[in-house]
């Protein structure tokens, strides 16, 4: 099953915080999680954040970005472009619902490149992502 996940949910399942035992729970192993440049340059200033933050090291940041480098390598994830009609699609998804959900442009931008890619699921635990992605008619995980 082709999922999107937005970066939030792989940053759950690489650092130990709130959602990560949900995260791990709600991958299967017929789960394939699509990485977009998107995903990795977020999940990059997710992790500095958290060394700027002092909630983790730079060593265990450094250890983290190795994984993620070893998971990318072996393929774990599936790695695509962002889609190129993603940004118009996230404009329009913003005129749509922007007004009701209150979404930011990185939520918008994150639905659009699900339904671009015609995700089966979309994975957040963000309640805005969640509202949109329901209200484009995809199933969240």
């Amino acid at each position: 099953m082709n999922i999107y996940a937005d970066t939030s949910f792989f940053v759950s399942l690489y650092l130990t915080d709130l959602h990560s035992i949900e995260a791990e729970r709600r991958l299967t192993p017929e789960s394939r999680l699509w990485l977009t440049p998107l995903h990795v340059a977020e999940w990059t200033h997710a992790i500095e954040q958290h060394v700027f933050r002092k909630m983790i090291s730079r060593r265990e940041a450094d250890r983290l970005e190795q994984r993620f480098q070893q998971h990318r390598d072996s393929r774990l994830w599936i790695e695509v472009a962002l889609p190129e009609k993603a940004f118009e699609h996230c404009t329009q998804l913003a005129r749509r619902h922007g007004s009701r959900l209150g979404v930011r442009t990185l939520d918008t931008l994150h639905v659009a490149a699900a339904l671009q890619l015609k995700a089966e699921r979309f994975g957040t635990f963000d309640d805005r992502r969640k509202k949109l992605a329901r209200a484009e008619g995809l199933k969240t995980v």
